[in-house]
């Protein structure tokens, strides 16, 4: 009985020399099997790695837009957000940074809400 082996064997290599190829592979790494085969799976450890690093950056970019944006006028982060939650308004951190990119009157209405809507919790609590 005939098996499929080295056709398959065949075939594995080729997507191994593939990923390799496309991964930049030079010297021997592009033509050496157990090479290539290292070299891919540290390869795709990184892009594993790096498209969670990436998240987090990005996240952390929002994040410090946001706060310089909320700072211009005059509220801090940590307040802004607070009355944005407290007050149900559910724009996610990206969002809330394209707004203060390119809508700065959107951004400084929700700003100035969040101004008002603490003074006036912190009157309530001195009544």
């Amino acid at each position: 009985m005939v098996r499929g082996g080295p056709a398959n064997r065949a075939v594995k290599r080729a997507k191994v020399f593939a990923l390799a190829k496309s991964f930049g592979a030079k010297g021997r790494s592009k033509n050496v099997y157990s090479l290539a085969v290292r070299m891919v799976q540290k390869s795709l450890q990184r892009q594993y790695i790096a498209r969670r690093t990436t998240k987090r950056e990005m996240r952390s970019l929002w994040i410090t837009r946001i706060n310089i944006a909320s700072r211009e006028r005059h509220v801090p982060y940590s307040v802004f957000m607070n009355q944005l939650t407290k007050n149900n308004i559910q724009l996610n951190r990206k969002m809330l940074s394209e707004l203060a990119i390119h809508e700065p009157r959107t951004f400084k209405a929700f700003a100035d809400f969040a101004r008002e809507r603490q003074k006036d919790g912190l009157r309530a609590a001195f009544r």
